[in-house]
């Protein structure tokens, strides 16, 4: 039975993770990590960190967002593949591209799940710090600068390889670590490998969808299991909330990058990263 003393506590809780959603939303897809985000504005605003388990379930209303929103994407790619196995046209476009998205996941998958088994304090680790987040949103921002300013833009996604796929989700590893950026580091990769800016983001976004998807459903487990029906509320408002944040965030960003760079995200996770580093120095 449900203790209804505890409601107004519920309250708070929906509104707080009714924020904590819609920032999920706003900075999963766009270069400048959802996850220092999450981490770094429950600690401004005096919220407890919400921890590693629900960020990674509020990421699964992301997931929701980019489904729906590349649904049609998602069918060719399956379609593509089934023929492939059917009558082996391995070559064409749907099929190369799901070929690519399954190789680079491979990579995010095995690390992230030798970090769950072997790494028992990683919520505690020195990565999840201040400096740390404000120091690696620094880097990351000097290599998307970098990406952005030689990179060829030539290549576009019905192009894609199965060795760009492996190569991208290599670097999505690195995003393992808060203050990279999943999405960053996947556009910084594949614009030094010269794809052109909307396409990378394109496929930034498939290839996010088995890794964030797994990432949310393992940690759903460890919230859920022996969580009332209430505490659960709170949950449910925060995934709906990054869900709708989400969907609008994929449709501007992909019709911002056509006729524009990514420079102002260079710009804001250098203010990002330096902002953190003095509210660190000064704590």
């Amino acid at each position: 039975m449900t203790d209804m003393s505890a409601f107004p506590g519920i309250l708070e809780l929906c509104w707080k993770y009714f924020v904590l959603g819609a920032l999920q939303g706003c900075t999963e897809f766009l270069p400048i990590s959802s996850t220092a985000h999450l981490r770094a504005f429950p600690m401004f605003v005096g919220w407890d960190d919400p921890g590693v388990a629900v960020t990674a379930v509020l990421q699964l209303g992301s997931i929701l967002a980019v489904i729906a929103y590349f649904k049609r994407d998602l069918q060719r790619v399956v379609r593509g593949v089934s023929l492939a196995f059917r009558n082996g046209q391995w070559q064409e476009p749907e099929a190369k591209l799901g070929i690519s998205i399954l190789l680079g996941t491979f990579p995010i998958v095995f690390f992230g799940g030798a970090i769950k088994i072997f790494w028992n304090g990683y919520e505690d680790s020195i990565f999840r710090s201040l400096p740390s987040i404000g120091g690696v949103s620094i880097l990351m921002a000097l290599l998307l600068a970098f990406a952005e300013q030689y990179g060829s833009r030539t290549k576009v996604l019905k192009e894609v390889r199965g060795i760009d796929g492996f190569l991208v989700g290599l670097a999505q590893v690195f995003a393992l670590i808060p203050g990279v950026s999943r999405s960053g580091v996947t556009l910084t990769t594949a614009l030094m490998n010269g794809w052109k800016r909307s396409d990378a983001a394109r496929f930034s976004f498939l290839l996010g969808i088995p890794a964030i998807t797994i990432a949310g459903l393992v940690e759903l487990k460890e919230v859920v299991v022996g969580a009332n029906p209430l505490d659960l509320l709170p949950l449910l408002i925060g995934i709906s909330s990054a869900a709708v944040i989400s969907w609008l965030s994929i449709d501007w960003f992909l019709k911002y990058l056509q006729n524009h760079g990514t420079w102002f995200f260079v710009i804001y996770r250098l203010i990002f990263g330096i902002t953190l580093l003095a509210f660190w120095s000064g704590s």
